[in-house]
């Protein structure tokens, strides 16, 4: 009892309680001194000028607990932030973590936070008891000494005039430092404009693009019957498929089947999916990003090449360019918004029925873009009980004892895509027609791989895992015929390290004849002239940045060059 009498006569102190919030303030940016590759002297910085700007804010009124309040927002980022370094292991929170915040729909959401708890259980004692003790602060209308704010007034200015000092030798030390990206929270707070700016500009997409046109014209003999399937996988990572060389039978049906090639050196441009599946949809690239902001997608291209569309989507609508895209199809259907359940959870196989629906049409050229939802966490909900082939599948915590489980479940989402995609080759097959169907998937996935413990995707840095994708290409017998050269081009580009952001809008543009001004035929795996590029990475601004300048961790080059991907 004496204890804890203790405690509250501590807690009730308000000279206590105000170094107790400037402690909890700057948390965060102790945390990110462990975490971040800064030079000495920028984590020093990094640590005594939001001190120092805390520290003088705190002064700025004798009770406590209403400079808290006042500095909530800052608590909120604090929290924030800490979930993303237990999630990612590094890196401040990005324009990227703020979008997805929108463009997430709830039940990923809520896959994703049960499987947070540790975080959000530090989060909830670090904050909560500190947001209570500022309220009683401001009800009781506790106050601080005149002499007492003086005096830290006076050390804050000091602190501050030494953080200063410091900025100058983190600016000497580092030439690169730069504050809207490297000082915590005023790149966060940066961050925040930029994620604004963006969702302003994509609200107002339909008027910056209502004009747009592809001037898009087919060369196809305009009698002949042709289809063709773009398939936009989802978390499906390459080093997990058997075509590729995993040990295991995760491609039991696609290992045997003819006319299919599969490109074992491809790489994503982004790790994630908001931004990732535009720019497979679209002539966006890291390098030209922005100018998805004016652009339309690959499906207006072939309506203009009097193709007949469709797009079918094993997705949730995420308000964002995926949607815009696939909504400029003849016919689009994203299946999971049939049901008024969220826990509604159809296999990708749904999809394959409404393909089923669209070949019946009988169109003379059809165009299909199927957006499944592969291998998305929770691995063991992507596939039905009774396809379970690599077991025990359960228990499903992301923990890293658990990790031969999950992926065991990983590799039967794995193997359901082989599948699935066999099925839908078959449907294809049977039409005996000119056929063509492209599959890449937007981004791959950690799963507790190495020492760093890593999970999921779409950390600000990713990692090899999560950018190194499958990349397929399958032919029928009838186009095969038809136009061998795609078939020769595409055997002899198998092996070049090639990216699946630029490669993909411009290779089916060119299976399927379609002339545009838009379609880079460098970047097309089926052309005879691919041009190798170096390879670059979407950041979290949309800058086009080299891999070796991502701050990416040695495990990862050295799988990519035990791969041998160029980077």
């Amino acid at each position: 009892m004496k204890l804890f009498k203790n405690i509250k006569n501590w807690l009730e102190n308000q000279e206590h309680l105000f170094y107790l919030f400037l402690f909890i303030l700057i948390v965060p940016n102790l945390v990110l001194c462990l975490t971040e590759p800064l030079s000495l002297m920028a984590k020093v910085c990094n640590v005594l000028l939001p001190f120092g700007c805390y520290y003088l804010l705190m002064t700025l009124s004798r009770n406590c607990g209403k400079m808290l309040w006042i500095l909530f927002l800052f608590l909120f980022f604090g929290a924030f932030q800490i979930v993303l370094l237990y999630l990612f292991g590094q890196s401040i929170i990005a324009v990227d973590m703020f979008l997805n915040l929108v463009t997430t729909n709830s039940s990923e959401a809520l896959e994703l936070l049960d499987n947070l708890t540790p975080a959000i259980i530090a989060v909830i004692i670090l904050y909560v008891p500190a947001l209570i003790l500022g309220t009683i602060s401001i009800v009781r209308k506790r106050k601080l000494t005149a002499e007492f704010i003086r005096r830290e007034r006076k050390r804050a200015s000091i602190v501050f005039g030494i953080s200063l000092l410091s900025l100058v030798g983190a600016y000497m030390q580092d030439p690169g430092y730069e504050l809207k990206s490297d000082l915590y929270p005023l790149n966060v707070c940066y961050n925040v404009g930029l994620a604004f700016q963006r969702t302003a500009l994509t609200q107002n997409y339909h008027r910056t693009s209502k004009d747009f046109t592809f001037h898009a014209l087919p060369t196809h003999p305009k009698e002949k019957r042709e289809v063709y399937v773009m398939v936009v996988g989802e978390t499906s990572r390459a080093l997990n498929w058997q075509l590729y060389g995993y040990e295991r039978e995760t491609n039991p049906l696609l290992s045997r089947q003819s006319g299919l090639i599969a490109f074992p050196k491809v790489l994503t441009e982004s790790n994630t999916t908001h931004k990732s599946v535009p720019m497979l949809m679209s002539d966006a690239t890291a390098c030209n990003y922005d100018s998805i902001y004016h652009q339309k997608g690959i499906i207006t291209a072939f309506k203009e090449a009097g193709f007949r569309t469709a797009f079918f989507s094993n997705q949730r609508y995420n308000h964002s360019f995926i949607d815009f895209f696939g909504m400029e199809a003849d016919t689009y259907d994203f299946i999971k918004e049939d049901s008024v359940s969220s826990s509604y959870n159809p296999s990708d196989d749904e999809l394959l029925k409404l393909v089923e629906q669209e070949l019946a049409k009988g169109a003379t050229k059809q165009f299909i873009v199927l957006h499944t939802y592969g291998s998305h966490f929770n691995y063991r909900e992507r596939y039905p009980s009774e396809s379970a082939f690599f077991t025990p599948d359960y228990p499903m915590e992301a923990e890293r004892k658990y990790r031969d489980n999950l992926v065991n479940a990983y590799d039967n989402s794995i193997r359901y895509t082989d599948g699935f995609l066999s099925r839908l080759i078959h449907m294809l097959e049977k039409q005996q027609i000119d056929a063509a169907m492209l599959y890449t998937s937007d981004h791959g996935e950690d799963i507790f791989d190495d020492s760093r413990h890593l999970f999921l995707h779409a950390s600000p840095v990713p990692s090899y895992y999560q950018l190194h994708v499958p990349f397929l290409i399958w032919m029928s017998d009838n186009y095969l015929e038809t136009y061998p050269e795609h078939w020769k081009n595409a055997v002899d580009n198998k092996d070049k390290n090639i990216s699946s952001s630029s490669s993909f809008f411009p290779t089916m543009l060119s299976l399927a004849g379609i002339e545009t001004p838009y379609r880079d035929d460098s970047q097309s795996v089926t052309a005879p002239h691919y041009v190798l590029k170096p390879r670059v990475y979407l950041n979290d601004h949309n800058d086009p940045r080299p891999l070796d300048d991502l701050g990416m961790k040695k495990q990862d080059f050295r799988m990519l060059e035990k791969r041998n991907i160029k980077y």
